[in-house]
Parts: structure tokens; sequence; C-alpha cells
């Protein structure tokens, strides 16, 4: 509890005097009490000092008090910002991590690309001789599978003289072997007679062209038959005329008709009937509206005689061309001279469509292979 603070101003009581017998004497002056005001001051200056202390010390507690809290905000804030570094250092870890992997996937790509250029390097630095071998070789084999899948000679035959030709140009002794296998070999080439698969699809084509202009036996015998019929002679104007007078003039002219009618009756009766030696009947019981049937089904056995031919069936083809053959000349005319152009078209290429196995170079081949290994 604070002390009391005794006003110095307000008056002081006096302390009680006993009672003593009464004098006539004058009291005496009354004195200051100094000691009660000297501790009132101090009382006073020590109120206002520990007031003021008081206040100092609220004053500075509230500081201590803001300054906790700013630093309290200030460690979440740290804390927060160190959460989110720590975040971003795991996320860039983890890129990290990831770069690592691409950069040993392609250290490992690079070392496989420098192994393939050092032995690139390795097949650069063969002498010009053995690179020269090596693409002779090359071409060779590349021209005998062209060779088998085309069914011409004529890329072998080019590869095999540009590499004669190139070897020529070397002038080198260690590969004047090489030379002479090729010129062997070119020349057994050269002596097989292939194929020309454009010529004969050429034939084929003109001869499926004019299967519509050839005529049928049927069409011949009929044009045949009209011609070989005779014509009526005309009758002369006086012979058409009865006479004027007589019975003799007019019973020779009835006999003159009945002669001419009986002559024109009998010309007709022998063109209703013709006898003729026909080999195939069959082709004269061919139907007019058959006909276009008929001579459709030729050109497709001559346009699949040609595709065969394309695809390198020589069997197939020459089925197919033994029926158009057959179809030629069971049904159609074989006097008509477009008749026999387009027998004559299908017979040629029947003959000349088989099979030719390509002779390989396999000589040329064994003296690279011998030139390569150093022999």
């Amino acid at each position: 509890m604070p002390p009391t603070v005794t006003d110095p101003s307000a008056p002081v009581a006096a302390p009680a005097v006993p009672a003593g017998p009464a004098t006539s004497s004058p009291p005496p002056p009354a004195a200051l009490p100094t000691p009660w005001l000297v501790g009132a001051a101090v009382v006073g200056v020590a109120s206002v000092a520990a007031l003021t202390l008081a206040l100092l010390a609220q004053q500075r507690i509230k500081s201590l008090e803001q300054e906790l809290v700013r630093r309290q905000q200030d460690s979440q804030g740290q804390s927060v910002e160190a959460r989110t570094m720590a975040k971003q250092a795991q996320d860039i870890a983890r890129s990290m991590e990831s770069k690592v992997v691409l950069l040993e996937g392609r250290v490992a790509e690079t070392a496989l690309q420098r192994s393939q250029l050092e032995e690139l390097i390795q097949q650069l630095s063969r002498s010009r001789d053995e690179n020269v071998l090596a693409d002779v070789d090359a071409a060779v084999r590349v021209a005998v599978q062209q060779s088998a899948i085309t069914g011409s000679a004529e890329p072998l035959v080019a590869a095999l003289r540009q590499s004669e030709e190139r070897l020529a140009r070397m002038n080198q002794p260690r590969i004047e072997r090489v030379r002479r296998a090729l010129a062997r070999d070119l020349d057994r080439v050269r002596a097989v007679a292939v194929t020309d698969i454009a010529s004969l699809t050429i034939k084929l084509d003109e001869a499926v062209r004019s299967v519509d202009e050839l005529p049928l036996t049927q069409q011949a015998e009929l044009r045949s038959a009209a011609a070989a019929r005779p014509k009526p002679a005309p009758a002369a104007a006086s012979a058409s005329r009865p006479p004027a007078a007589g019975d003799v003039a007019w019973l020779g002219w009835a006999q003159g008709q009945w002669d001419r009618l009986s002559e024109r009756v009998w010309a007709e009766a022998k063109s209703l009937i013709r006898v003729t030696r026909i080999e195939h009947p069959e082709a004269m019981l061919v139907a007019p509206e058959q006909a276009w049937f008929l001579r459709e089904n030729l050109k497709l056995r001559m346009l699949n005689a040609r595709l065969a031919l394309l695809s390198r069936q020589f069997d197939t083809a020459q089925s197919d061309l033994r029926d158009a053959q057959d179809t030629l000349d069971r049904y159609f005319d074989r006097s008509s001279r477009r008749v026999v152009v387009a027998a004559d078209l299908v017979r040629q290429v029947a003959s000349q469509a088989r099979q030719i196995s390509l002779p390989k170079p396999d000589e040329t081949l064994a003296a690279l292979a011998a030139a390569q290994a150093g022999r």
C-alpha cells in the first residue's frame, strides 16, 4: 500500500499539553514541526520517483512486448521463407537429377557416336585399292539382285562393264585377276538370250486391239455363200412380151418363159443348200449375240497372259497363250490376213516367253574376296 502523503501547507495540530496548574504567565509561541515536513517531502519525492519508475517500467515492458511480437512475426516469416526455399531446393534437386540422367544418356550416345566415328575413320583410312574393291563388290551384288527382280540382264551387264572400266583405269597388278574374272562373267551374261518383256507386252497389246476387227468363220462362210450365189440374167424386153399373132410363136414364147422360171427356181433351191466341209462345227454354231462374249473371252486370255509375263509367271502365260491360239484357230477365219497376223503375234509371244536363268558372277565375287583378303 503506498504511503500516505501529508500536505505541508495544511495546519499541523499542536500536541496535547498536559493540564497543569493554571498559571498566570502567557503561553510560549508554537514551534514548527520541521522533521515531519522533511519526512513528508521525502515521502512525496519518493512517491513521485516510484510513480515515474513505474511508468518507465510499464513503457519498457510495452516496448519489450512489441519487440517480442515483431521478432515472432519475423521468425514466422523467416520460417515460411525457409520452407519455400527448402521446397525450391527439392524441386531444383529433382530437376538436377533428371538433368543428370539426361546427361548420362547423352554421354552414352556420345560414346556410341564416337565409336561409330572411330569405325568410320578406320574405314576411311583404308587404302584406295581396298575401297575400290569394296565398291565393286557391292555394285555387283546389287546388280545381281536387280537382275533377279526385273528378269533382265541389263543391270548386271552395266555393273560388270563399269567395274571393269574402273579397274582398268587403276592399272594395278594385284587386281588384274579381278579384271579377268569380270571380263569372263560379262561374256557369259551377254551370251544369254534374255526375254524382252517390254516387246512381248507390246505385241500382246497389238493383238488385243485387233480382236474386235477379226472376222469369225461363220461370217466368212456367209460371205462366200453370198458371193457364190448366181445372179439372175436380165430378161430381154422382147422375150417378156408375148408375140402378136401365131400359135407357134406363142407356144415358143411360153416354153421360153417356163424354162427361165425353172432355171431361176433351181438356182434358188441350190443356194438354199450348200455342202461345205467344216473342221470345227462349233464355229458355225456360234450365235451372233455370242460373238461378243467370244471376243471378250479372247481379250481376257491375252490380258491374263500379259499380266503373267509382267509378274514373271511364264507357265501361266504359256497356258493362256495356248488357249488364245486355240480360240483363234477354231472360231476365226484363218484365211483372213488380220487373223493370220494376230495368230502370228500370239505365236511369237508364246515362243519367246520362257524362263531363262541368268548366270551368276561367281568367279568375279570369288576373285574380289581373294583380293580383299590379300591373297
